[in-house]
């Protein structure tokens, strides 16, 4: 009698695994005509049956499930994009059939392919958070492929999730990303223009069919200091200096001479307050581009801020050396003379009618014009290298007024007029 029971149990879990392939059959059917619909239909049939099912007969469901989910997307529903890469994920842990794994690396291949280019596709667009989501779910799906986690997390720092961007980017980090990886490209025989190709069997197959020529092989440069640079940047941002600043220190440990570290460390001396160091840091980042005159500007910003103007005038004058026409050494250097004015005038201001007053007053007088004669020819250089800035126009009309010089306060008063009206 229990034989009998036995074989009917056996007869009772065959006929259900008759009925799932059917289905799954059914629905792989529907799929191979674009049927999605129909094919979902046979994939909810096959469903309440799944929990008979062996491993593989799962990783087939979840396979055309996947596949079906992944057409529904037409490349653009992320949500059934997410979905699909659930599914296939789900199909990749419990098949050992070759036939199957064959069919999933194809599936999943396709669907990296259409997250990544979605990805593209928000990224110029700016939807910098949805590109950031089909990239981190391209790396779900392909591991190997960890730059998708460190461009993930470039588009979120684009869109300002800064927490989001230090998540993807700490995870990098222990996994001791570098972004190294070999390059396979070749040019183009029709447009001349050099092609990248995910594998080299890729490009080889290019090459064999005589589409593609002249191929090479190398290894891409590290990002790690880049890595590291934005994650010191993300911590600025969040206003944790300290933990900026021993990432920072991990950085420059790691690429001395890395310029784009020297300047990040620069700036987070700056936003520290730290100018002592950071002008020792910049002097360190001119050494390797003497001359980069914007290096030379920076540097005179640091010496004014700690009150070495002497020594913002020599950096001031030096950025001109080699750029002449640079504007913001131009109106820095005329802003650091006419700060003295200040004085000039209080003191001017506090005097009485005395003979000895009347005499200090010319004097100042004398004084104040000077700085307005040291003053004038930067901000004159400087109308023609910031033609747009209004305030330049403003300020020296003020001193030609102060001046006498009649002529050119009215052609300065008529200019500022006329930007005026056209704001």
């Amino acid at each position: 009698m229990k034989k009998h029971f036995l074989l009917a149990g056996l007869m009772f879990l065959s006929a259900i695994t008759w009925a799932q392939k059917k289905e799954i059959k059914k629905a792989e059917k529907a799929l191979d005509a674009l049927k999605y619909g129909e094919a979902m239909a046979a994939l909810a049939e096959a469903e309440p049956l799944l929990g008979a099912a062996d491993n593989n007969m799962k990783a087939h469901y979840y396979l055309i499930e996947g596949e079906v989910l992944m057409g529904q997307a037409n490349k653009t529903d992320y949500n059934k994009l997410k979905s699909s890469a659930e599914s296939l994920l789900k199909a990749e842990a419990l098949n050992s059939d070759a036939k199957i794994a064959e069919q999933l690396a194809l599936a999943m291949d396709k669907l990296r392919i259409d997250l990544v280019n979605g990805a593209i596709g928000d990224q110029n667009t700016k939807n910098y958070d949805m590109a950031a989501q089909k990239l981190a779910e391209a790396y779900n799906v392909s591991k190997k492929d960890t730059s998708y986690l460190y461009y993930a997390a470039g588009n979120l720092v684009n869109g300002g999730k800064f927490d989001g961007a230090l998540k993807y980017y700490e995870q990098l980090l222990d996994m001791g990303y570098s972004g190294i990886h070999d390059e396979y490209a070749a040019v183009n025989k029709e447009t001349g223009e050099l092609a990248t190709f995910g594998s080299k069997n890729e490009r080889d197959n290019a090459v064999k069919l005589g589409l593609y020529i002249s191929p090479t092989d190398k290894k891409t440069e590290s990002v790690e200091a880049d890595l590291l640079q934005k994650v010191t940047l993300i911590y600025i941002n969040k206003g944790e200096n300290e933990k900026a600043l021993a990432v920072m220190n991990k950085a420059r440990a790691a690429n001395p001479d890395d310029t784009n570290l020297m300047r990040s460390e620069a700036d987070l001396a700056y936003k520290m307050g730290d100018m002592e160091k950071y002008n020792k840091v910049m002097g360190e980042v001119i050494k390797t581009d003497p001359n980069n005159p914007e290096l030379y500007y920076n540097l005179g910003v640091g010496a004014a801020q700690l009150g070495e103007n002497e020594k913002a005038r020599e950096y001031y004058l030096r950025a001109l050396e080699i750029k002449p026409d640079y504007s913001f050494a131009q109106i820095n250097m005329a802003a650091m003379i006419l700060q003295n004015e200040g004085k000039i005038v209080e003191e001017m201001n506090g005097l009485g009618n005395s003979k000895a007053d009347n005499k200090r007053y010319d004097e100042l007088k004398e004084a104040r014009k000077d700085i307005y004669n040291q003053a004038m020819p930067y901000l004159e250089a400087a109308t023609q290298s910031a033609p747009e800035n209004i305030e330049i126009r403003r300020t020296l009309m003020n001193i030609y007024s102060q001046l006498g010089m009649d002529a050119k306060y009215k052609a300065a008063k008529a200019q500022v007029e006329s930007m005026e009206n056209k704001n």
